[in-house]
């Protein structure tokens, strides 16, 4: 079986990020594959590559591109959602005249066309708010 999750709530904050990699593993783990995630809303942070956890936390962000290393997942972030909260991969800092940006690989940001495209290719499709 084929899943898809969307994660919005912001690590550290909510425990959304925490149980949907949780799950993640959990589908893994049962031999079903997933297909990708999808970052929204506040959960556009959980893509930051300025994020430092103390060393004896889970580093979210680390966490979530080990996923993509180990499993090929893909790693989803809306650009619209992004931009607000000033997560920007270097094109997009570039394009807005910064100097600085906080999105690299293995996420990717794009829109909700994306995510609608997620959706349709999954069995199940879990939200993590």
């Amino acid at each position: 079986m084929k899943y898809g999750l969307l994660v919005t709530g912001a690590p550290y904050s909510s425990p959304a990020p925490h149980s949907a990699l949780r799950f993640a593993h959990a589908v893994i783990g049962a031999g079903h594959t997933l297909t990708g995630v999808f970052f929204y809303q506040d959960g556009v942070h959980n893509a930051s590559s300025l994020m430092s956890p103390p060393q004896d936390e889970l580093n979210l962000r680390e966490a979530w591109a080990s996923l993509h290393r180990d499993h090929a997942t893909t790693l989803d972030v809306c650009v619209a959602a992004a931009l607000r909260r000033g997560v920007l991969d270097h094109a997009e800092a570039k394009r807005h005249g910064l100097t600085q940006h906080s999105l690299e690989a293995p996420f990717e940001l794009t829109g909700l066309g994306q995510l609608l495209t997620l959706q349709k290719s999954c069995d199940r499709f879990i939200t993590f708010a």
